[in-house]
């Protein structure tokens, strides 16, 4: 695109330090980079678009953006449930999609060496032809990519046995806010070598600066997988089965779906669920001998009071069972506009979640559905909605804030793996109190002195 006498000098040096075309002001194009897939919090109309290609590329940017004092909002696939990519007025958007490369595989260390970009599911299959796993696999593994997951320390339904994105991250080459290059971690298991500056970066929704490659560690492919599906007749039922099967030894995925969601489901896919149990819960094993671990999941499932049992050591069966657990969301969307929650709570607090799910509800007159990852209390709180109602509109906002009251009340956190983004930066102070509040401003203030990097995200007021 060529430079125009009347643009801004900001917008000259950036057309000057970069290839012809990657800054992009089409209306239109600007208009679908504007938002993630968050409900209910605005967007700002960024001034530009850049598509970056390389590392060099992203530290052009932000020189420029540095010494102009332009805001810059990173943004991968733009798949987050936060706000966190969400642009602001007069904003750089810096997508790092372009860089997309799987730049090593390293089967006998067990890493990949990653852009940015790079989407989760294909870095999947990718390691896959090598005998190896990474576990991380967020709902939207088919598009998010591993910069995203990063941002936001995405999980998963692996996460119950392999972790969060940050248990795979070994080592990250960070663009600061004035452009320079930091390069944190190391391509080994162990290393204590200074301050955890990875971590710091890991889940900072690129407010602290832009991540443009990922050192990742891999694990042996896991045989084919067993899997339970079981119905119970109350959540405190459900509640027991799970405190039991993660006291027992750790299942590959523990998922649990309750009455509103089995019947959105139902509704739309039949599948002869019970539409009447209060809770479904789906257990995974990809142990050395996953059919006798399922077998003893089943055996717990019994013991705390189980209507119904059905499981498989076949991988086909497998996944028709797990098809409901893969329907909830969309299964929700199709009853209206929906605003999806991400709250944690401890394992044994989770009957306590569902059931102040049910109140809250019922108070404010809305369907709710709740499923989520069991095995480590991250439950997802649906609330479906008629965006064009005003009134509907102010009782999803304050069922919302209720979930995640509810959520802090149980000892539990406002996000497990979605993030903050703008659409909990307003209730994080409640949870990490006045000294956490103090700590991250004042390491936002320490990486981002001009607080050019994705402002009004995250960080606390």
């Amino acid at each position: 695109m060529p430079s125009s006498a009347t643009a801004p000098a900001w917008r000259r040096a950036l057309e000057a330090a970069l290839p012809s075309g990657r800054v992009v002001a089409d209306p239109d194009i600007l208009e679908s980079h504007r938002y993630d897939h968050a409900s209910l919090v605005d967007a700002g109309v960024p001034a530009v678009l850049v598509r970056a290609r390389s590392t060099a590329e992203v530290q052009a940017v932000m020189r420029v953006a540095h010494e102009h004092r332009v805001p810059v909002v990173p943004r991968g696939a733009g798949s987050g449930l936060a706000g966190g990519a969400n642009a602001i007025d007069g904003c750089i958007v810096l997508s790092l999609a372009a860089m997309n490369r799987i730049l090593a595989v390293d089967p006998a260390a067990m890493i990949a060496v990653v852009e940015p970009g790079v989407i989760n599911a294909e870095l999947g299959r990718a390691v896959k032809t090598h005998g190896l796993f990474y576990p991380p696999d967020p709902a939207s593994y088919e598009m998010c990519t591993i910069g995203g997951n990063v941002a936001t320390n995405a999980g998963g339904l692996c996460c119950v046995k392999y972790g969060v994105t940050r248990e795979s991250v070994l080592g990250l080459e960070v663009v600061l806010a004035d452009g320079s290059l930091l390069r944190c971690g190391s391509a080994t298991i162990k290393s204590v070598a200074g301050y955890d500056l990875t971590r710091l970066f890991i889940g900072a929704e690129g407010t602290l600066g832009v991540v443009t490659q990922v050192t990742l560690r891999l694990r042996p492919k896991p045989p084919p997988a067993a899997t339970l599906a079981a119905f119970f007749p109350s959540m405190a039922a459900a509640g027991e089965a799970i405190e039991r099967i993660v006291h027992d030894r750790t299942p590959a995925l523990l998922e649990i779906m309750d009455r509103a969601t089995l019947r959105a489901v139902e509704a739309w896919k039949p599948m002869e669920l019970d539409t009447d149990a209060a809770a479904m819960l789906i257990a995974r094993s990809d142990a050395a001998d996953p059919g006798a671990e399922i077998e003893r999941f089943a055996a717990i499932c019994d013991a705390a009071g189980a209507s119904e049992l059905a499981h498989s050591d076949d991988e086909a069966e497998g996944e028709m069972l797990m098809a409901a657990r893969r329907l909830c969301y969309p299964a929700l969307e199709r009853m209206g506009s929906t605003l999806l929650d991400d709250v944690a709570v401890p394992i044994s607090r989770i009957p306590e979640m569902f059931a102040a799910t049910e109140a809250i509800a019922a108070r404010f007159g809305l369907t709710i559905g709740n499923f989520g990852h069991a095995g480590d209390g991250n439950l997802h709180p649906t609330i479906v909605f008629d965006a064009r109602d005003p009134d509907s509109l102010a009782r999803t906002r304050a069922a919302f804030d209720a979930l995640v009251e509810d959520a802090l009340r149980l000892g539990g956190t406002v996000t497990g793996e979605h993030g903050v983004g703008l659409l909990k930066r307003g209730v994080l102070a409640q949870e990490i109190g006045d000294a956490g509040v103090h700590v991250h401003k004042a390491i936002k203030q320490a990486l981002d002195p001009r607080g050019i990097l994705n402002p009004g995200k995250l960080v606390p007021d």
